[in-house]
């Protein structure tokens, strides 16, 4: 059976888990499409951020008591012209995938928001179907300039 938790600060997340064990988790299963284990770890500090216009929670996923997926929703103190919640990291073990646990995933995170949902994903990131199957759509090309330190 799959059960969730749903965390909003250390301290609760201290009870049963570690912050290394979640950044561990993405960074293994996010594959190719990844971040840095600081980025993750940037992610999780601003989800549970008591900063006005910051927030968010990490929901982790388990099944026979083992953590088979963990996803990271930052929010994002906007609302009208950008969603206020954004998809951070989503990933499912790879032992646990083709399950169904990535949908329940994301329809937990959805009933846990408020307001709109986004994420970015790369184009050839097999889990854009997913994201496509549970009600994402492809409104915007993202595109991005970068500073180049000297």
């Amino acid at each position: 059976m799959l059960c969730f938790e749903i965390f909003k600060n250390y301290e609760d997340l201290s009870q049963n888990y570690s912050d290394q064990i979640v950044v561990e988790f993405l960074y293994k299963h996010l594959d190719e499409f990844g971040d840095s284990k600081q980025a993750i770890k940037k992610s999780l500090d601003y989800a549970f951020s008591t900063e006005k216009g910051k927030g968010g929670f990490l929901l982790i996923a388990t099944k026979d008591k083992q953590i088979c997926g963990v996803l990271i929703m930052n929010s994002t103190g906007m609302k009208d012209y950008i969603p206020e919640n954004l998809l951070v990291y989503i990933a499912v073990d790879a032992q646990f995938r083709g399950q169904g646990i990535g949908s329940s995933i994301i329809k937990k995170a959805k009933e846990e928001c408020n307001g709109n949902i986004a994420l970015h994903v790369e184009y050839e990131n097999p889990a854009k179907r997913l994201y496509e199957r549970v009600g994402f759509k492809s409104k915007y090309a993202e595109m991005r300039w970068e500073r180049k330190e000297e």
